[in-house]
């Protein structure tokens, strides 16, 4: 039997805050702020977005009409304008974005502030290697130090685990981590008997025993990791502004090894920041949250953020499992400002090393963003927090959109009767307007790119992605396999719509965080279904529509071979020359620290100093704090 010692002090004193479950039905009165007035940034992305998708769905409809509508033409024009109308959104939003950033040029960051306050670091975990999470945490307490703060934050490890075995190494490795920093930081660790409500409820449970002691608290998940510096400005600003409840930065990923994780590290740092640029610049004080690496004003989130339980049962009905959106949205109800810091660096997170991994936390988060629908029409909400719940489910339901426009243009190509055509080669998918409208389409996809690229030479950044010309390459790469990964994420999200509107609740499984050996026969299992989707595509499209065939090849094939794609981007691509970021070139020293006290090896050498230990027999449960 292993065994463990038993902190006296594993948590602190309770300071109790009432935490009240929320009323969908009824609002709150909120309280008076003055926050910046931005109607007509919101007006000019609205009017550009519904000017533009009109008049694409106007060409679609005219070269429809030429030969009179047809039912599958009638299918395919709200498909198409719809699915339009989110593409040049996003792409106005990152306009705006690329606006901002280009005025404002390379940020220079001033003196951190010097704190008053009292903060509280939450780190979750649920069946978390502890290893590499406590030497994440190690790390982020180092920082803490350098910057001179560790008095102003505590640090609460939140654990969920159900696993006997990988709850008595995370105690292992949190008492290591203590002797490591004696006399210097206050860690605490809290093992609940029941994992309630998921991690929501750990929160809420955090808040309603301890949360009076603290002015703010800042979110992590098991795989973030923030500078102190970072935390310090973060608790600074809410001490500044005493109308702000939320402040979430932008987690910038690390520490890929795949192809798969390479790319969405690359996509993350190039293109990201300008995203979120346009995100702050039409949202302002009424932003949104994504569950980690922000910071919350604990009075305001215990009195507005109690999450109640939907009516029915699961997957629509329980507890809501995509918390995050519907706490900002709270927030923002009761007169709370909730804000994005886009351009404060020092924060980071991890990515799935697989697609596969990737399409399991997607499912999970399908599941949570559709829940929203019956949050929406919640009473007091702000209208943007309504938008952004609508387009956080609304991006699960565009996948079958896509689907079904992709099946429709088929069928009109490959049997010209459907369309009212005498010749597939007058198929309105083939007609000059119409190929104009799916050349801008495809602008929309490609433009945000090249103007995150452009920003690189303008700031003066590219030497971070290895010149500007390699950064260049890098973006057609990217370009080049999100391509083919596109199709397959859309197919397993229309399957996991399927699957949820059919009562089918997906739980909630430990998420993967390092890279097992794929093989072909694990990634054509997980693809089975998509390779034989494609094929009959592919088969159609030849078959009857071989002229047409290049409308639909890449999606087509890209499901298909959707297990080679799959087994493709899970290989090592450490040795990769494309795809660097700052990071990869030059590791912050942050996540050089991490990574050097990553192994579960490294994190238990850090007991080396620690006192004689009186070694005591651990029970076959954890089902409580200390002995």
């Amino acid at each position: 039997m292993r065994s463990v010692i038993w902190p006296a002090d594993a948590v602190p004193t309770e300071a109790p805050l009432a935490m009240p479950t929320q009323c969908l039905s009824a609002a709150p009165e909120p309280r008076p702020i003055q926050a910046l007035d931005l109607r007509r940034r919101r007006a000019a992305l609205l009017v550009f977005t519904i000017v533009l998708s009109l008049a694409a769905s106007v060409v679609m409809a005219l070269a429809f009409a030429a030969d009179r509508f047809t039912l599958l033409e009638l299918v395919a024009l709200p498909l198409f304008g719809s699915l339009f109308a989110w593409s040049a959104f996003s792409c106005a939003s990152a306009v705006a974005g690329f606006a901002a950033m280009w005025r404002e040029g390379a940020v220079r960051d001033g003196p951190a502030p010097k704190l008053a306050s009292r903060n509280a670091v939450l780190l979750p975990v649920y069946n978390e290697a502890p290893g590499p999470v406590f030497a994440r945490l190690a790390a982020i307490l180092e920082s803490l130090r350098t910057a001179g703060a560790l008095e102003n934050f505590d640090v609460f490890v939140l654990s969920d685990t159900r696993q006997h075995e990988v709850a008595v190494e995370e105690r292992e490795a949190y008492d290591q981590l203590c002797a490591r920093f004696e006399g210097q930081a206050r860690i605490h660790y809290r093992r609940r008997v029941e994992n309630t409500d998921r991690k929501a409820g750990n929160i809420a449970e955090w808040v309603r025993r301890w949360g009076g002691a603290y002015d703010h608290m800042v979110v992590l998940d098991a795989d973030s990791l923030m500078t102190g510096d970072t935390l310090v400005r973060l608790a600074g600003a809410m001490e500044a502004e005493p109308n702000l409840g939320l402040l979430q930065t932008v987690p910038m990923i690390i520490n890929a090894r795949t192809l798969f994780a390479r790319l969405e590290q690359f996509a993350s740092r190039l293109y990201g920041p300008m995203f979120a640029r346009g995100l702050e610049w039409w949202s302002g004080a009424e932003s949104s949250y994504w569950g980690h690496n922000a910071i919350i004003r604990v009075k305001a989130f215990a009195e507005q953020a109690g999450l109640p339980h939907l009516r029915g049962p699961k997957p629509f009905g329980g507890a809501i499992m995509s918390h995050d959106f519907v706490e900002a949205a709270l927030l923002r109800r009761a007169g709370w400002e909730v804000r994005l810091a886009s351009r404060l660096g020092g924060s980071y997170e991890e990515s799935p090393p697989s697609l596969i991994d990737q399409i399991v936390r997607d499912r999970r988060w399908c599941q949570g963003n559709l829940q929203h629908i019956a949050v929406i029409a919640a009473r007091g909400l702000h209208p943007l927090s309504r938008f952004h719940l609508l387009r956080g489910f609304s991006t699960y339901l565009t996948a079958p959109l896509w689907l079904g426009l992709l099946t429709v243009g088929l069928l009109l190509s490959a049997f010209p009767s459907l369309a009212g055509a005498e010749e597939a080669a007058v198929s309105a998918f083939e007609r000059t307007p119409t190929g104009l409208v799916l050349t801008v389409s495809l602008a929309l996809l490609l433009a945000p790119k090249l103007m995150a690229w452009a920003l690189l030479l303008r700031t003066g950044q590219a030497s971070g992605f290895g010149g500007g010309t390699r950064a260049f390459f890098s973006v057609c790469f990217e370009t080049a396999v999100s391509t083919m990964i596109a199709p397959i994420v859309l197919f397993a999200q229309t399957r996991s719509v399927i699957e949820i509107l059919t009562g089918r609740d997906c739980g909630w499984a430990t998420q993967r965080r390092d890279m097992d050996r794929v093989t072909l026969s694990d990634t054509f299992r997980a693809h089975r279904q998509e390779a034989a989707f494609g094929l009959i595509l592919v088969l159609v499209g030849l078959i009857f529509a071989p002229d047409a065939f290049i409308w639909i090849a890449i999606p087509a094939l890209a499901l298909t071979f959707a297990f080679l794609v799959s087994a493709w981007t899970a290989e090592d691509a450490d040795d990769l020359i494309l795809l660097e970021t700052p990071e990869t070139r030059r590791p912050p020293r942050l996540l050089d620290r991490a990574l050097k006290l990553r192994s579960a090896a490294a994190v238990a050498s850090l007991a080396s100093s620690n006192p004689p230990v009186i070694a005591l027999p651990l029970p076959a449960r954890l089902g409580y704090e200390t002995a």
